[in-house]
């Protein structure tokens, strides 16, 4: 996204914040719980929780040689929304949970990142081509990726729904209960390939089948849901999460899918031994614990970072 779109997407936010109301209770079964972190309304968490990590000779050695004499590598970085990976109100400051762990993994490795900020949809096709050396973007791994794609996992996010707060809709255990439906996602994602494999089951059960809109900009997926042109967002459990914590007149709906989530390479990487060492030192020295309280996500915790393991199942079709 254009860093202007960013800068507009949070002057969005927070005149949502000003004009809407009826926010949902954080008692309440469904609400936010974002809140659990450093996040809070109106704010976006600035703790740094990177420039103390230490190198660690050990997983260091496990780079190439080559990388380990260039000291560098090319990361490719998709932005959106918090907590993920976004800039800054000032237009230029990148932040977000994508951020820290990646800056934190290069600084256990000893080497610089030289980010650049791509769309979503072009990381993954870029890394075979050569072009990055890794990317970002709450890459779910799934087992269709893996064919091509190798992951080096760092948290579990997911599939969630979220909805206006005069919603009558409670939860969304099978697709099919979103039949009949406007349903907002974000463009080439796994919720829309998700949601388009199983529109015939609407069909199927005799019931009008949703309707998928997609778009490109986070701003204009929220903005649908309150103007009430779709009536639901499928999106990043955390995302929806932290979104409904600054926005009034919204609220999470409920998970339905946990995926775990990784740093992307292309399929063969001989970076990934590295990078898993890296995450697992960060875990050891308690930075995996601080950047995940920054950010609210404390939820999404993993044991031990994995290389591209099996796609987290969700729940079966009924």
């Amino acid at each position: 996204m254009p860093r202007s779109r960013q800068s507009a997407l949070f002057a969005l936010i927070a005149a949502a914040a000003l004009t809407l109301s009826g926010c949902a209770d954080p008692a309440e079964p469904g609400a936010s719980t974002a809140g659990k972190g450093e996040a809070t309304k109106g704010d976006t968490p600035t703790t740094d929780v990177v420039s103390q990590v230490k190198k660690d000779e050990a997983a260091a050695k496990l780079l190439p040689e080559e990388v380990r004499k260039a000291g560098t590598l090319r990361i490719a970085a998709a932005t959106g929304f918090p907590p993920g990976a976004f800039y800054e109100k000032d237009g230029t400051t990148l932040s977000g949970t994508d951020i820290d762990f990646a800056d934190a993994v290069a600084k256990v490795l000893g080497i610089e990142l030289k980010r650049e900020v791509a769309s979503f949809e072009a990381i993954l096709p870029a890394l075979g081509s050569g072009k990055y050396d890794l990317g970002t973007g709450n890459f779910g791994v799934t087992d269709v990726r893996r064919k091509t794609i190798d992951f080096v996992t760092y948290i579990n996010d997911g599939q969630g729904f979220a909805v206006r707060d005069d919603s009558e809709l409670k939860q969304v255990t099978d697709l099919t209960d979103l039949c009949g439906l406007n349903v907002a996602t974000g463009a080439g994602t796994t919720f829309e390939v998700t949601l388009q494999e199983n529109l015939p089951r609407c069909a199927e059960k005799g019931k009008k089948p949703y309707e998928v809109k997609t778009y490109a900009d986070p701003a204009a997926v929220w903005l649908s849901l309150k103007q009430g042109r779709t009536d639901v967002n499928m999106s990043t459990i955390n995302g929806l999460r932290y979104a409904v914590s600054q926005q009034d007149g919204v609220r999470f709906l409920n998970e339905y899918k946990r995926l775990d989530v990784g740093f992307a390479f292309k399929k063969g990487s001989p970076l990934t031994p590295a990078f898993q060492a890296a995450v697992n030192q960060l875990k050891k020295d308690g930075t995996y614990d601080r950047i995940l309280e920054k950010w609210g996500t404390t939820e999404s915790a993993i044991e031990t970072s994995q290389i591209s393991p099996p796609e987290l199942k969700g729940p079966e079709p009924k």
